[in-house]
Protein backbone atom coordinates (compact mmCIF):
# COMPACT_ATOMS: atom_id res chain seq x y z
CA UNK A 1 0.00 0.00 0.00
CA UNK A 2 1.17 3.29 -0.52
CA UNK A 3 0.42 6.90 1.30
CA UNK A 4 0.00 8.95 -2.40
CA UNK A 5 -3.06 10.06 -2.95
CA UNK A 6 -4.17 11.21 -6.74
CA UNK A 7 -6.58 14.49 -7.18
CA UNK A 8 -9.49 13.71 -9.73
CA UNK A 9 -10.80 17.58 -10.46
CA UNK A 10 -14.32 18.42 -12.37
CA UNK A 11 -15.25 21.43 -13.40
CA UNK A 12 -17.40 23.37 -11.09
CA UNK A 13 -17.09 20.41 -8.58
CA UNK A 14 -14.64 20.41 -4.80
CA UNK A 15 -11.72 18.13 -6.03
CA UNK A 16 -12.04 14.82 -4.59
CA UNK A 17 -8.71 12.57 -3.47
CA UNK A 18 -8.26 9.16 -4.27
CA UNK A 19 -5.76 6.53 -2.63
CA UNK A 20 -2.87 5.26 -4.23
CA UNK A 21 -1.75 1.60 -4.03
CA UNK A 22 1.24 -0.23 -4.60
CA UNK A 23 1.66 -4.19 -5.20
CA UNK A 24 5.01 -5.63 -4.79
CA UNK A 25 5.47 -5.49 -8.28
CA UNK A 26 3.85 -3.46 -11.21
CA UNK A 27 1.65 -0.27 -11.48
CA UNK A 28 0.61 1.24 -8.78
CA UNK A 29 -3.47 1.32 -8.72
CA UNK A 30 -6.06 4.26 -8.09
CA UNK A 31 -8.72 3.41 -5.47
CA UNK A 32 -11.69 5.44 -7.62
CA UNK A 33 -14.11 3.94 -4.72
CA UNK A 34 -14.98 7.49 -3.31
CA UNK A 35 -16.10 8.47 -6.69
CA UNK A 36 -19.96 6.64 -5.98
CA UNK A 37 -20.58 8.81 -2.79
CA UNK A 38 -20.23 11.99 -5.99
CA UNK A 39 -22.62 10.23 -7.85
CA UNK A 40 -19.69 8.94 -10.58
CA UNK A 41 -18.41 6.26 -11.77
CA UNK A 42 -14.90 5.00 -14.27
CA UNK A 43 -15.95 4.57 -17.76
CA UNK A 44 -13.94 1.19 -18.13
CA UNK A 45 -14.78 -1.51 -21.21
CA UNK A 46 -13.12 -4.74 -21.10
CA UNK A 47 -11.96 -3.56 -17.61
CA UNK A 48 -8.67 -3.17 -19.29
CA UNK A 49 -7.68 -0.22 -16.62
CA UNK A 50 -9.26 -1.60 -13.86
CA UNK A 51 -7.75 -3.78 -11.25
CA UNK A 52 -10.86 -5.87 -9.88
CA UNK A 53 -9.21 -7.29 -7.39
CA UNK A 54 -6.21 -7.94 -4.98
CA UNK A 55 -4.20 -10.90 -5.68
CA UNK A 56 -1.12 -13.13 -5.12
CA UNK A 57 -1.24 -15.15 -7.67
CA UNK A 58 0.22 -14.69 -10.72
CA UNK A 59 2.00 -11.65 -12.46
CA UNK A 60 2.26 -10.26 -15.74
CA UNK A 61 4.33 -7.98 -17.64
CA UNK A 62 3.40 -7.95 -21.19
CA UNK A 63 6.22 -5.14 -22.28
CA UNK A 64 8.63 -7.37 -20.82
CA UNK A 65 7.48 -10.79 -21.45
CA UNK A 66 7.40 -11.77 -17.85
CA UNK A 67 4.71 -14.38 -16.24
CA UNK A 68 5.57 -15.01 -12.73
CA UNK A 69 3.55 -17.73 -10.66
CA UNK A 70 3.55 -17.12 -7.42
CA UNK A 71 7.15 -15.36 -8.27
CA UNK A 72 8.50 -18.11 -9.94
CA UNK A 73 9.17 -17.71 -13.29
CA UNK A 74 7.04 -19.38 -16.00
CA UNK A 75 9.94 -20.90 -17.89
CA UNK A 76 11.54 -22.19 -15.03
CA UNK A 77 8.65 -23.92 -13.81
CA UNK A 78 7.92 -25.08 -16.91
CA UNK A 79 11.49 -26.86 -16.79
CA UNK A 80 11.82 -27.50 -13.88
CA UNK A 81 8.87 -28.16 -12.60
CA UNK A 82 5.52 -30.55 -13.57
CA UNK A 83 2.12 -29.63 -14.05
CA UNK A 84 0.73 -30.99 -10.78
CA UNK A 85 3.71 -29.01 -8.66
CA UNK A 86 2.78 -26.01 -10.06
CA UNK A 87 -1.08 -26.89 -9.04
CA UNK A 88 0.25 -26.96 -5.44
CA UNK A 89 2.37 -23.85 -6.07
CA UNK A 90 -0.99 -21.97 -7.05
CA UNK A 91 -3.27 -23.32 -4.17
CA UNK A 92 -0.73 -22.70 -1.33
CA UNK A 93 1.92 -19.75 -3.06
CA UNK A 94 4.32 -22.15 -2.63
CA UNK A 95 6.40 -24.97 -4.02
CA UNK A 96 5.67 -28.44 -2.00
CA UNK A 97 8.16 -30.26 -0.09
CA UNK A 98 8.90 -33.43 -1.03
CA UNK A 99 6.38 -35.26 0.53
CA UNK A 100 3.63 -33.21 0.69
CA UNK A 101 4.20 -33.47 -3.54
CA UNK A 102 4.41 -37.34 -3.09
CA UNK A 103 1.05 -36.79 -0.33
CA UNK A 104 -0.28 -34.66 -3.59
CA UNK A 105 0.56 -37.17 -5.92
CA UNK A 106 -1.27 -40.04 -4.36
CA UNK A 107 -4.50 -38.44 -3.48
CA UNK A 108 -5.08 -36.92 -7.26
CA UNK A 109 -4.24 -40.48 -8.48
CA UNK A 110 -6.93 -41.65 -6.16
CA UNK A 111 -9.59 -39.51 -7.31
CA UNK A 112 -9.67 -39.25 -10.76
CA UNK A 113 -12.72 -41.80 -10.94
CA UNK A 114 -15.87 -40.75 -11.42
CA UNK A 115 -19.19 -41.33 -9.79
CA UNK A 116 -20.76 -43.94 -12.29
CA UNK A 117 -24.08 -42.78 -12.51
CA UNK A 118 -22.55 -39.67 -14.22
CA UNK A 119 -21.81 -41.82 -17.20
CA UNK A 120 -25.45 -41.48 -17.52
CA UNK A 121 -25.05 -37.81 -18.08
CA UNK A 122 -23.19 -38.02 -21.51
CA UNK A 123 -26.11 -40.35 -22.90
CA UNK A 124 -28.03 -37.02 -22.48
CA UNK A 125 -26.40 -34.76 -25.45
CA UNK A 126 -26.45 -35.75 -29.08
CA UNK A 127 -23.15 -37.81 -30.52
CA UNK A 128 -21.94 -34.71 -32.46
CA UNK A 129 -22.37 -32.29 -29.37
CA UNK A 130 -19.41 -30.55 -29.54
CA UNK A 131 -16.94 -31.63 -26.27
CA UNK A 132 -16.90 -27.86 -24.84
CA UNK A 133 -20.77 -28.19 -24.50
CA UNK A 134 -20.39 -31.58 -22.99
CA UNK A 135 -17.59 -30.25 -20.05
CA UNK A 136 -19.70 -27.58 -19.48
CA UNK A 137 -22.49 -29.63 -18.12
CA UNK A 138 -20.97 -32.90 -16.21
CA UNK A 139 -18.36 -30.17 -14.72
CA UNK A 140 -21.73 -28.55 -13.54
CA UNK A 141 -23.03 -31.93 -12.54
CA UNK A 142 -20.32 -32.60 -10.37
CA UNK A 143 -21.92 -30.44 -7.73
CA UNK A 144 -25.05 -32.98 -7.88
CA UNK A 145 -22.44 -36.08 -6.61
CA UNK A 146 -20.80 -33.74 -4.08
CA UNK A 147 -22.81 -32.46 -1.03
CA UNK A 148 -20.63 -33.52 1.42
CA UNK A 149 -18.10 -30.55 0.67
CA UNK A 150 -20.07 -27.60 -0.91
CA UNK A 151 -19.55 -25.12 2.44
CA UNK A 152 -17.96 -22.49 1.05
CA UNK A 153 -16.66 -21.26 4.27
CA UNK A 154 -15.10 -24.36 5.03
CA UNK A 155 -11.41 -24.29 4.16
CA UNK A 156 -11.44 -28.34 4.24
CA UNK A 157 -14.18 -28.32 2.09
CA UNK A 158 -12.72 -25.82 -0.30
CA UNK A 159 -9.55 -28.48 -0.49
CA UNK A 160 -11.29 -31.64 -1.14
CA UNK A 161 -13.50 -29.73 -4.16
CA UNK A 162 -10.34 -28.53 -5.52
CA UNK A 163 -8.85 -32.03 -5.41
CA UNK A 164 -12.10 -33.57 -7.35
CA UNK A 165 -11.80 -30.98 -9.77
CA UNK A 166 -8.29 -31.11 -10.64
CA UNK A 167 -8.17 -34.85 -10.47
CA UNK A 168 -11.43 -35.70 -12.28
CA UNK A 169 -11.22 -32.96 -15.22
CA UNK A 170 -8.74 -35.24 -17.50
CA UNK A 171 -11.10 -38.38 -16.97
CA UNK A 172 -14.31 -36.03 -18.22
CA UNK A 173 -12.76 -34.36 -21.03
CA UNK A 174 -11.39 -37.82 -21.78
CA UNK A 175 -14.86 -39.18 -21.83
CA UNK A 176 -16.70 -36.30 -23.75
CA UNK A 177 -14.00 -37.04 -26.57
CA UNK A 178 -14.75 -41.07 -26.32
CA UNK A 179 -18.65 -40.06 -26.47
CA UNK A 180 -18.06 -37.64 -29.70
CA UNK A 181 -16.13 -40.42 -31.56
CA UNK A 182 -18.64 -43.49 -30.21
CA UNK A 183 -15.82 -45.16 -28.44
CA UNK A 184 -16.69 -47.02 -25.00
CA UNK A 185 -15.34 -44.79 -22.32
CA UNK A 186 -11.49 -45.80 -20.42
CA UNK A 187 -11.25 -45.49 -16.66
CA UNK A 188 -8.26 -44.05 -15.30
CA UNK A 189 -5.35 -46.38 -14.18
CA UNK A 190 -3.31 -45.57 -10.80
CA UNK A 191 -0.41 -46.99 -11.84
CA UNK A 192 0.23 -43.70 -14.42
CA UNK A 193 0.73 -40.31 -13.92
CA UNK A 194 -1.16 -37.37 -14.25
CA UNK A 195 -0.59 -37.08 -18.29
CA UNK A 196 -0.01 -40.64 -18.85
CA UNK A 197 -3.51 -41.28 -18.01
CA UNK A 198 -5.01 -38.66 -19.82
CA UNK A 199 -3.50 -40.00 -23.30
CA UNK A 200 -4.41 -43.50 -21.84
CA UNK A 201 -8.20 -42.65 -21.41
CA UNK A 202 -7.87 -40.42 -24.69
CA UNK A 203 -6.24 -43.08 -26.90
CA UNK A 204 -6.54 -46.48 -25.61
CA UNK A 205 -9.51 -49.33 -26.44
CA UNK A 206 -10.46 -52.35 -25.24
CA UNK A 207 -9.10 -54.31 -28.39
CA UNK A 208 -5.27 -53.96 -27.98
CA UNK A 209 -3.01 -52.94 -25.71
CA UNK A 210 -1.92 -49.11 -25.65
CA UNK A 211 1.34 -47.88 -24.59
CA UNK A 212 2.39 -44.30 -23.34
CA UNK A 213 4.78 -42.48 -25.72
CA UNK A 214 6.68 -40.57 -22.39
CA UNK A 215 7.80 -38.08 -24.79
CA UNK A 216 4.58 -37.44 -25.62
CA UNK A 217 3.30 -37.39 -21.80
CA UNK A 218 6.17 -35.06 -21.40
CA UNK A 219 4.85 -32.04 -23.98
CA UNK A 220 0.76 -32.91 -22.37
CA UNK A 221 1.96 -31.95 -18.98
CA UNK A 222 4.10 -28.71 -20.48
CA UNK A 223 0.64 -27.75 -22.45
CA UNK A 224 -1.27 -28.06 -19.14
CA UNK A 225 1.33 -26.20 -16.77
CA UNK A 226 1.91 -23.59 -19.82
CA UNK A 227 -2.02 -22.94 -19.67
CA UNK A 228 -1.96 -23.36 -15.75
CA UNK A 229 -3.38 -19.65 -15.34
CA UNK A 230 -2.99 -16.16 -17.19
CA UNK A 231 -4.14 -13.44 -14.03
CA UNK A 232 -7.41 -11.69 -14.56
CA UNK A 233 -8.74 -13.17 -18.05
CA UNK A 234 -11.82 -13.11 -19.46
CA UNK A 235 -12.53 -16.87 -18.19
CA UNK A 236 -10.62 -16.58 -14.84
CA UNK A 237 -12.25 -12.98 -14.12
CA UNK A 238 -16.12 -15.29 -14.76
CA UNK A 239 -14.93 -18.04 -12.33
CA UNK A 240 -14.21 -14.92 -9.49
CA UNK A 241 -17.48 -13.00 -10.40
CA UNK A 242 -19.87 -16.37 -10.12
CA UNK A 243 -17.79 -16.96 -7.29
CA UNK A 244 -18.43 -13.97 -5.15
CA UNK A 245 -22.26 -14.73 -5.45
CA UNK A 246 -21.24 -17.95 -2.99
CA UNK A 247 -21.93 -19.91 -6.23
CA UNK A 248 -20.36 -23.28 -5.01
CA UNK A 249 -17.13 -24.48 -7.20
CA UNK A 250 -18.24 -27.15 -9.56
CA UNK A 251 -21.06 -23.98 -10.59
CA UNK A 252 -18.39 -21.73 -10.91
CA UNK A 253 -15.95 -24.03 -12.62
CA UNK A 254 -18.82 -25.01 -15.33
CA UNK A 255 -18.41 -21.06 -16.05
CA UNK A 256 -14.84 -20.21 -16.42
CA UNK A 257 -15.03 -23.00 -19.17
CA UNK A 258 -18.57 -21.39 -20.95
CA UNK A 259 -16.03 -18.29 -21.26
CA UNK A 260 -13.03 -20.20 -22.08
CA UNK A 261 -15.15 -21.69 -25.14
CA UNK A 262 -15.61 -18.17 -26.53
CA UNK A 263 -13.29 -18.30 -30.08
CA UNK A 264 -11.54 -15.00 -28.52
CA UNK A 265 -10.33 -17.01 -25.72
CA UNK A 266 -9.62 -20.24 -25.67
CA UNK A 267 -10.09 -21.23 -29.16
CA UNK A 268 -6.95 -19.71 -30.26
CA UNK A 269 -4.78 -22.77 -30.84
CA UNK A 270 -7.75 -24.09 -32.53
CA UNK A 271 -8.30 -20.91 -34.89
CA UNK A 272 -4.19 -22.00 -35.74
CA UNK A 273 -5.48 -25.37 -37.58
CA UNK A 274 -7.99 -23.28 -39.26
CA UNK A 275 -5.95 -20.89 -40.78
CA UNK A 276 -3.27 -23.84 -41.71
CA UNK A 277 -6.29 -25.70 -43.44
CA UNK A 278 -7.18 -22.37 -45.29
CA UNK A 279 -3.79 -22.03 -46.28
CA UNK A 280 -4.01 -26.08 -47.41
CA UNK A 281 -0.61 -26.16 -49.29
CA UNK A 282 3.30 -24.95 -48.71
CA UNK A 283 2.94 -23.50 -52.29
CA UNK A 284 0.12 -20.63 -51.02
CA UNK A 285 2.15 -19.70 -48.29
CA UNK A 286 3.72 -16.76 -49.73
CA UNK A 287 0.37 -15.89 -51.12
CA UNK A 288 -1.29 -15.47 -47.82
CA UNK A 289 1.68 -13.92 -46.25
CA UNK A 290 1.28 -11.13 -48.45
CA UNK A 291 -2.37 -10.99 -47.44
CA UNK A 292 -0.87 -10.79 -44.13
CA UNK A 293 0.38 -7.57 -44.79
CA UNK A 294 -1.89 -5.77 -46.87
CA UNK A 295 -3.77 -3.32 -44.72
CA UNK A 296 -6.91 -3.70 -46.74
CA UNK A 297 -7.30 -7.51 -46.81
CA UNK A 298 -9.06 -9.18 -43.27
CA UNK A 299 -7.18 -12.20 -43.27
CA UNK A 300 -5.08 -12.78 -40.50
CA UNK A 301 -1.98 -15.01 -39.39
CA UNK A 302 -3.81 -16.94 -36.17
CA UNK A 303 -0.89 -17.63 -33.23
CA UNK A 304 1.26 -14.83 -34.15
CA UNK A 305 1.33 -12.16 -31.50
CA UNK A 306 -0.36 -11.49 -28.26
CA UNK A 307 -3.05 -9.06 -27.01
CA UNK A 308 -0.84 -8.67 -23.47
CA UNK A 309 3.16 -9.63 -24.32
CA UNK A 310 4.39 -6.62 -26.54
CA UNK A 311 8.05 -8.21 -27.28
CA UNK A 312 7.23 -12.26 -26.90
CA UNK A 313 5.53 -14.16 -25.11
CA UNK A 314 7.22 -16.18 -22.42
CA UNK A 315 5.63 -19.47 -23.27
CA UNK A 316 6.31 -19.95 -26.09
CA UNK A 317 10.12 -20.84 -26.83
CA UNK A 318 9.75 -23.91 -23.92
CA UNK A 319 6.55 -24.82 -26.18
CA UNK A 320 8.75 -24.50 -29.25
CA UNK A 321 11.44 -26.66 -27.67
CA UNK A 322 8.21 -29.05 -26.89
CA UNK A 323 7.16 -28.94 -30.67
CA UNK A 324 10.05 -29.84 -31.85
CA UNK A 325 10.88 -33.11 -30.08
CA UNK A 326 7.32 -34.09 -30.70
CA UNK A 327 7.69 -33.50 -34.05
CA UNK A 328 10.87 -35.40 -34.16
CA UNK A 329 9.45 -38.11 -32.23
CA UNK A 330 6.50 -39.05 -34.34
CA UNK A 331 8.42 -38.28 -38.00
CA UNK A 332 5.03 -37.20 -38.78
CA UNK A 333 4.69 -36.58 -42.51
CA UNK A 334 1.72 -34.01 -42.42
CA UNK A 335 1.29 -31.44 -45.00
CA UNK A 336 -0.23 -28.95 -42.49
CA UNK A 337 2.68 -29.14 -40.08
CA UNK A 338 4.90 -28.78 -43.19
CA UNK A 339 2.93 -25.37 -43.66
CA UNK A 340 3.20 -24.69 -39.71
CA UNK A 341 6.95 -25.23 -40.09
CA UNK A 342 7.51 -22.98 -42.95
CA UNK A 343 5.53 -20.02 -41.41
CA UNK A 344 7.34 -20.37 -38.03
CA UNK A 345 10.35 -19.62 -39.87
CA UNK A 346 9.26 -16.90 -42.12
CA UNK A 347 7.85 -15.29 -38.52
CA UNK A 348 11.48 -15.23 -36.97
CA UNK A 349 13.57 -14.12 -40.40
CA UNK A 350 10.92 -11.99 -42.18
CA UNK A 351 11.50 -7.72 -40.96
CA UNK A 352 7.98 -7.30 -40.92
CA UNK A 353 6.70 -9.78 -38.36
CA UNK A 354 10.14 -8.54 -36.32
CA UNK A 355 9.37 -5.26 -36.33
CA UNK A 356 5.83 -5.82 -35.63
CA UNK A 357 6.71 -8.14 -33.21
CA UNK A 358 4.32 -11.40 -34.65
CA UNK A 359 6.62 -13.48 -33.09
CA UNK A 360 4.79 -17.30 -32.86
CA UNK A 361 2.92 -17.14 -29.46
CA UNK A 362 2.10 -20.00 -27.46
CA UNK A 363 -1.46 -21.34 -29.30
CA UNK A 364 0.91 -21.90 -32.31
CA UNK A 365 2.67 -24.34 -30.92
CA UNK A 366 0.87 -25.85 -28.88
CA UNK A 367 -1.54 -26.39 -31.73
CA UNK A 368 1.06 -27.50 -33.57
CA UNK A 369 1.51 -30.34 -30.91
CA UNK A 370 -2.02 -31.69 -30.50
CA UNK A 371 -2.19 -31.98 -34.34
CA UNK A 372 0.63 -33.90 -34.17
CA UNK A 373 0.10 -36.09 -31.28
CA UNK A 374 -3.47 -37.02 -33.23
CA UNK A 375 -5.85 -34.74 -31.23
CA UNK A 376 -8.88 -32.92 -33.33
CA UNK A 377 -9.57 -29.57 -33.26
CA UNK A 378 -12.58 -29.88 -31.70
CA UNK A 379 -10.56 -31.05 -28.53
CA UNK A 380 -8.01 -28.28 -28.26
CA UNK A 381 -10.10 -25.54 -25.90
CA UNK A 382 -10.98 -28.56 -23.83
CA UNK A 383 -7.70 -29.08 -23.19
CA UNK A 384 -6.90 -25.35 -22.55
CA UNK A 385 -9.53 -25.51 -19.96
CA UNK A 386 -8.18 -29.11 -18.18
CA UNK A 387 -4.82 -27.00 -17.75
CA UNK A 388 -6.55 -23.93 -16.84
CA UNK A 389 -8.75 -25.79 -14.00
CA UNK A 390 -5.75 -25.19 -11.30
CA UNK A 391 -5.67 -21.39 -12.41
CA UNK A 392 -9.07 -20.89 -11.88
CA UNK A 393 -9.78 -22.80 -8.64
CA UNK A 394 -6.92 -20.96 -7.03
CA UNK A 395 -8.37 -17.62 -7.94
CA UNK A 396 -11.74 -18.93 -6.54
CA UNK A 397 -10.08 -19.97 -2.99
CA UNK A 398 -8.08 -16.74 -2.74
CA UNK A 399 -11.26 -14.49 -3.25
CA UNK A 400 -13.15 -16.71 -1.08
CA UNK A 401 -10.60 -16.89 1.98
CA UNK A 402 -10.58 -13.18 2.24
CA UNK A 403 -13.67 -10.67 2.75
CA UNK A 404 -15.16 -9.99 -0.70
CA UNK A 405 -17.63 -8.04 -2.62
CA UNK A 406 -20.29 -9.32 -4.94
CA UNK A 407 -19.43 -8.28 -8.39
CA UNK A 408 -21.52 -5.23 -9.30
CA UNK A 409 -20.11 -3.33 -12.76
CA UNK A 410 -21.72 -0.33 -13.09
CA UNK A 411 -22.70 1.16 -16.54
CA UNK A 412 -22.65 4.68 -18.97
CA UNK A 413 -26.61 4.58 -19.35
CA UNK A 414 -27.21 5.93 -22.96
CA UNK A 415 -31.05 4.98 -23.45
CA UNK A 416 -34.18 7.19 -23.60
CA UNK A 417 -35.09 9.10 -20.43
CA UNK A 418 -38.32 8.22 -18.02
CA UNK A 419 -41.13 8.40 -20.14
CA UNK A 420 -45.18 7.35 -19.54
CA UNK A 421 -46.42 4.04 -20.85
CA UNK A 422 -48.64 4.00 -24.01
CA UNK A 423 -51.98 1.44 -23.62
CA UNK A 424 -51.65 -0.84 -26.71
CA UNK A 425 -54.76 0.77 -28.44
CA UNK A 426 -53.35 4.04 -28.11
CA UNK A 427 -49.63 3.25 -29.84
Amino acid sequence: MSDKKATLAIEGENAIDLPIYSGTIGPDVVDVGALTSQGMFTYDPGFVSTAACESKITYIDGGNGILLHAGYPIDQLAEQSDFLETCWLLWYGELPTKDEKESFLKVITYHTMIHDQMTSFFKGFRRDAHPMAILCGVVGALSAFYHDSLDITNEKHRSISAIRLIAKMPTLAAMAYKYSIGEPFVYPRNDLDYTENFLYMMFSNPCEPYEVNPVLAKAMDKIFLLHADHEQNASTSTVRLAGSTGANPFACISAGIAALWGPSHGGANEAVLNMLNEIGDVSRIDEFVARAKDKNDPFRLMGFGHRVYKNFDPRAKVMKKTADAVLKELGVDDPLLAIAQRLEQIALEDEYFIEKKLYPNVDFYSGIILKAIGIPTSMFTVIFALGRTPGWIAHWHEMISHSHKIGRPRQLYTGPVQRDFVPVEKR
